[in-house]
């Protein structure tokens, strides 16, 4: 039973971007709300009175839903196993990296990111293009949680290898026997 606590994959973090990503769309909404709130009914013709409240519904779509959306649809899930990220609302995409494979992780902020206390983890995987987790809360704590996990799923066959290299041989060797 002791192996199948082990191999059993379990979530440790579920994350989207910071919350602050909503601000801007969030004051839009109330902007166009009390706008509309204002303007809508006083005007004579009937036209124009539905006009406001076409051009706020349209705002609301384009301002906040749209930006709300995308915000909900960008997660990135860490398991015992691997970081998977999906992003996407009509399209959707899903990454999947594995801790064995072994990976560089760095942290970048901007000022008002480490305000914050969050920052855009960078997992270099040695391909092309790093990947990156976007404006992630307690950044510094998602890099800390990914080296701890890359350490324990080591790849048995490179642990044992990088074991073996570290150990100091025994035998002495002569050269020309």
């Amino acid at each position: 039973m002791a192996s199948d606590e082990q191999d059993s994959e379990r979530v440790v973090a579920r994350l989207r971007p910071h919350g602050r990503a909503m601000f801007w769309p969030s004051l839009a909404l109330i902007v166009v709300a009390a706008a509309v709130g204002y303007f809508a009914g006083s005007f004579a013709a009937v036209w124009k009175n539905l006009a406001v409240l076409a051009a706020g519904a349209f705002a609301v779509l384009v301002l906040w839903l749209l930006p709300l959306l995308a915000w909900l649809g960008t997660r990135y899930v860490i398991t015992t196993r691997r970081i998977i990220l999906r992003s996407g609302f009509f399209i959707r995409v899903r990454q999947e990296l594995l801790h064995s494979r072994g990976y560089d992780v760095t942290v970048r902020q901007n000022g008002l990111q480490s305000l914050f206390r969050s920052g855009n983890v960078l997992i270099n995987t040695g391909l092309d293009h790093p990947v990156m987790l976007k404006d992630v809360p307690s950044a510094d704590l998602v890099q800390a949680a990914l080296h701890d996990l890359m350490e324990k799923s080591l790849n048995p066959i490179a642990a044992r290898r990088q074991a073996e290299e570290t150990r100091a041989s025994d035998e002495t060797t002569v050269w020309g026997r």
